[in-house]
């Protein structure tokens, strides 16, 4: 098996040759600040590279990763990690464009339609998180009760992405922006397994 700190080590190495030394237009701003025109919001899922996938470039997009690529609603002593964020995106950053990537053969999405309540809490931090998605669920469950499991998910992790985009108007900057036109909101879903990428605001 490889040395996975010589895997990072020759991944630096190729990124600082093949681009970084090459692009100095691109890195040379950076050391000034940033100015990104996106907030990403996506999953921690390894399969799931947005900067890659959308083709953006360093210091295009403040990025926010996590479990289903969720975002909470506004609360002032819980979540603080996302709410910083999105805090310092907004107010200090002055992003335009929020953006929240669902994608297919999410694990956590699975990890919210699976919960049954009373059920052994077998990965704590998982399913505390994932329960922000509950009400995407619960529409999922009400208007596709037919549908089976597996669609359920492909569903949910569509309408998960819904909620968070409405969980975003509740943060006070965020209304603000939207309100005065500064600020837009999208949402998208990335299916690594067709290859395809269908964005919606």
């Amino acid at each position: 098996m490889d040395d996975p700190v010589e895997r990072l080590k020759d991944g630096f190495h190729k990124f600082k040759t093949e681009v970084y030394d090459k692009k100095p237009e691109l890195f040379e701003p950076l050391k000034a600040g940033q100015a990104p025109k996106y907030v990403v919001f996506a999953c921690s899922d390894s399969r799931v590279c947005p900067s890659v996938t959308l083709g953006l470039q360093p210091g295009e997009a403040f990025t926010v990763r996590n479990i289903a690529a969720m975002v909470p609603a506004y609360d002032k002593t819980k979540y603080t990690g996302i709410g910083s964020a999105i805090e310092y995106a907004v107010c200090a950053l002055k992003v335009e464009v929020l953006v929240v990537i669902g994608h297919s053969c999410c694990g956590g999405i699975r990890a919210l339609l699976s919960l049954q309540d009373g059920a052994p809490d077998n990965f704590h931090f998982v399913e505390n998180w994932v329960k922000i998605g509950f009400p995407a669920k619960i529409k999922v469950k009400k208007d596709h009760a037919s549908v089976p499991f597996d669609d359920q998910c492909s569903i949910l992790e569509k309408e998960a992405v819904n909620l968070s985009l409405e969980n975003l108007k509740t943060y006070p900057f965020v209304k603000e922006g939207l309100a005065n036109g500064t600020l837009k909101l999208v949402g998208g879903h990335y299916n690594f397994v067709s290859g395809e990428f269908h964005p919606w605001h």
